[in-house]
């Protein structure tokens, strides 16, 4: 099983491979989050989702200018790790009858997607910065930083959503 396409030579062609999957990945976001918003029950976490999306439509727009900076397009590659991320979002969506239940799936579906994209972000913020792309670690670190907010917002929203669904 091979790790890596053969098209990987340097760590400047991994930095690019990965900002492609992270466009994917901000863009299948994008399509998903609605979805969250509409079957929220819980009012404050739809405004949750409903900010978040705004500003994962702006991380579109920000990977998709480092992508053009490092290579002239903003092509991307699939992003598979988020696309089974999303199916147990609608798995989810689909198999809780209870609102209180519906809501802390979602809860939970949601931070796996933070999860994922800090973990994403975290890692092509380091590589912008060793291969010294500073305004592309700024940015990067910007949307890693909204990630992790984004993060601990479900967390709060957790705590009652999370007493209510057991009561």
């Amino acid at each position: 099983m091979k790790i890596f396409s053969d098209n990987i030579e340097s760590l400047s062609s991994l930095y690019v491979t990965h900002l492609r999957k992270a466009l994917d990945m901000e863009q299948k976001i994008t399509d998903a989050l609605p979805k969250m918003i509409e079957r929220s029950t819980d009012p404050e976490l739809a405004t949750a989702f409903r900010n978040h999306l705004q500003q994962t439509e702006n991380h579109v727009n920000l990977v998709q200018a480092l992508l053009r900076n490092a290579t002239g397009s903003d092509g991307t590659e699939t992003c598979k790790a988020i696309g089974g991320l999303i199916t147990e979002a609608e798995d989810g969506m689909k198999d809780a009858a209870d609102p209180a239940v519906l809501d802390i799936t979602l809860i939970a579906t949601g931070q796996q997607v933070e999860h994922h994209e800090i973990a994403v972000y975290g890692t092509l913020r380091t590589w912008a910065s060793i291969l010294g792309l500073a305004d592309d670690a700024v940015t990067l670190d910007t949307i890693l930083q909204q990630e992790k907010d984004a993060d601990k917002l479900l967390s709060t929203i957790s705590n009652g959503a999370n007493l209510q669904a057991a009561a």
